[in-house]
């Protein structure tokens, strides 16, 4: 393996392995496929190559999916998570594997933030709406309360918006409903922020937490959206995986 792969790979255990897909380790074993990734400029210039550089790294995504699929999978059931251009090749996996097609009675849940969802983006995986909720997707895109991205209008405006801590349909919650975030001194912090949902995005309070002096002029909080609500992500996905057995041994016993 070349060095300079190397080191990536290893930035992708330290950081979003370690930060972000973590949270999802109480829910069952963990895949993470390594991927050609883009470059940001893939989406401004989307006409002038990004589409290609995007096509390419999907298939690398697509391809490291179907070799799960035939080796270790083993008829379990599945949790999709990603975040930003991760999300990006999240939703065309979830439309060509599962959107009304027979592996979405093996989805639990898709956690894909990080990029803005269209309403009806899919035919069949809806926005969940409980924290109970099974077979549809959660999403979110976070800011500092009162601000407006410049991209708003014509990337985030009319978008679906989940609550990463309640989970249900509330628009508000309060400080003592956060669960906790996980910051890179690997300290986690309990009731620590409160959101609100807007049209398209998520505005969040700042932070209580020793270091919050650091994100005081911060505005886009987009490489916080997991690592923010870890604890409430991680606390949701065991409940999650918990109604799915519940239900499919409650219809095994129906059918025997």
């Amino acid at each position: 393996m070349p060095i300079s792969d190397s080191i990536q790979i290893k930035k992708v255990i330290n950081k979003a392995v370690y930060y972000q897909a973590s949270a999802f380790l109480n829910a069952g074993k963990l895949y993470v496929p390594y991927y050609r990734q883009a470059h940001l400029r893939s989406y401004s210039q989307f006409d002038k190559g990004g589409s290609k550089a995007l096509k390419l790294a999907y298939m690398d995504v697509k391809n490291a999916f179907k070799i799960y699929l035939e080796k270790y999978n083993n008829g379990k059931p599945i949790i999709i998570a990603s975040h930003s251009q991760g999300t990006t090749h999240a939703i065309k996996l979830l439309k060509e594997f599962f959107d009304g097609k027979p592996l979405q009675n093996k989805l639990i849940a898709a956690y894909i933030p990080g990029i803005a969802i269209k309403k009806n983006e899919f035919k069949n995986i809806h926005l969940m709406k409980r924290p109970t909720e099974i077979r549809g997707f959660v999403t979110w895109n976070t800011y500092k309360k009162n601000y407006y991205p410049k991209t708003y209008n014509d990337w985030f405006k009319g978008s679906e918006v989940s609550n990463p801590v309640t989970w249900d349909n509330r628009t508000e919650s309060l400080r003592e409903n956060h669960k906790g975030f996980l910051f890179k001194n690997n300290k986690l912090y309990t009731q620590a922020l409160q959101v609100s949902v807007k049209d398209g995005i998520l505005w969040t309070s700042l932070p209580r937490f020793p270091y919050r002096l650091f994100v005081l002029g911060k505005k886009k909080y987009h490489e916080g959206d997991i690592n923010l609500f870890w604890e409430d992500i991680r606390e949701n996905a065991v409940l999650r995986v918990q109604t799915y057995l519940e239900n499919h041994k409650t219809i095994k016993k129906n059918t025997n």
